[in-house]
């Protein structure tokens, strides 16, 4: 990570227009203006600057009481944890599960979704207690927005953890109400167990009426890397660079588990490293612009591990592009 140490490009300004140095960016964590300090957990995370400065400033941040919304939210906390998430340091995990029990909601969901992205097994308890009272319980705050609990990123964080413990206590969610806590349940199920039927519950979801619900669907199928779901992506009325994400997070799945069953190792059904998003997100990733490059470039490399049916994705990929 040389490039944290020196002037970063015209991309990576603050909001005002003024240039930032990691120095500054880690200095502004304290910063007397609270868009300062809000701005710079932004971007400590978003240019994965992961020096031991930046995460005792981001850990501080994360008991931070002087930003506070009307309502009582944390708004420097939230940011905080998201970065933490991005910056792959495991000693962020005992301050995340603290955050579990925070009163801000989106706190909760900003910890959930950094512990999922952390890996560290040890937060599993945490979370499935955050299932307590199961679909009964999980309904919307009165005057809100939102359901009591982050459902979506607290069974998303088991699946990817592989927390077999929880799969009876994710299956009722299978029936929740909201979609897109339905299709949550479907993708952590598939990961926990490997059973078809869930990778066909969200690929139904790809003939539904609503096109957030779509998106939502895409990128859950992305994350499992459900290949059979291929012809059905690519058909769906989505943006292509929505499918292009999907179909490429299934090639990528089906790579690393080829690789490692040719390499000997023992496959395992785990959230693969594929640069998918949250399915609360929605924009298209970085790699779009350069993915037909990328494309060709995988049928060099990947030759001798694709299949039939991979084959057939990187078709539909070039189809889209």
């Amino acid at each position: 990570m040389e490039q944290q140490h020196l002037e970063l490009s015209s991309e990576q300004v603050s909001e005002n227009g003024e240039s930032l140095t990691v120095e500054e960016a880690i200095a502004n964590l304290n910063h007397e203006e609270l868009g300062k300090r809000y701005y710079a957990a932004w971007w400590l995370g978003r240019f994965r600057v992961n020096t031991p400065d930046a995460i005792e400033g981001l850990l501080a941040a994360l008991k931070d009481e002087s930003d506070r919304t009307e309502d009582g939210g944390y708004p420097l906390r939230r940011n905080a944890a998201r970065a933490l998430g991005k910056l792959e340091d495991k000693k962020a995990v005992p301050a995340l599960i603290e955050c579990l029990e925070c009163s801000d909601y989106y706190v909760r969901e900003a910890a959930i979704e950094a512990l999922g992205m952390l890996g560290d097994s040890s937060c599993i308890p945490a979370l499935i207690k955050l299932l307590d009272g199961g679909v009964e319980t999980a309904v919307l705050v009165p005057g809100k927005p939102h359901l009591i609990q982050p459902y979506e990123d607290i069974i998303e964080a088991l699946g990817t953890l592989q927390a077999q413990e929880a799969i009876s206590l994710i299956k009722p969610f299978i029936e929740h109400p909201a979609e897109k806590v339905q299709y949550a349940a479907a993708r952590s199920l598939y990961q926990l167990t490997g059973e078809a039927v869930y990778g066909e519950y969200l690929t139904k979801a790809l003939e539904g009426d609503n096109l957030q619900l779509r998106r939502s669907a895409l990128l859950d199928l992305a994350a499992i890397g459900y290949l059979p779901a291929a012809k059905a992506i690519s058909e769906t009325l989505a943006e292509n660079s929505m499918k292009l994400i999907a179909l490429k997070g299934l090639l990528e799945h089906h790579l690393t588990i080829n690789s490692k069953v040719k390499s000997g190792a023992t496959p395992r059904r785990r959230k693969t490293q594929t640069p998918v998003l949250s399915s609360r997100e929605t924009r298209p990733t970085d790699w779009l612009g350069n993915a037909h490059q990328e494309s060709q470039k995988s049928k060099v490399e990947s030759q001798l591990l694709l299949s039939e049916e991979a084959k057939q994705v990187m078709n539909l990929m070039d189809s889209l592009l």
